[in-house]
């Protein structure tokens, strides 16, 4: 199966995405509920003016 190149945009973004959720992982570490890490990965993404959608 062959897929696109992804566009400039989309991979600045995955960078993005992969940053907030490695942040957030190495501060709190493991152990806690989803739901703190889905609040703390949320304001990270927040942090960079990047919009989302919560679960």
């Amino acid at each position: 199966m062959k897929y696109e190149p992804l566009s400039d945009r989309e991979e600045w973004l995955g960078t993005q995405i992969v940053d907030c959720a490695y942040k957030v992982h190495t501060a709190l570490g493991h152990g806690l509920l989803e739901k703190v890490y889905e609040i703390c990965f949320c304001h990270e993404l927040t942090k960079k003016g990047i919009q989302y959608l919560r679960q």
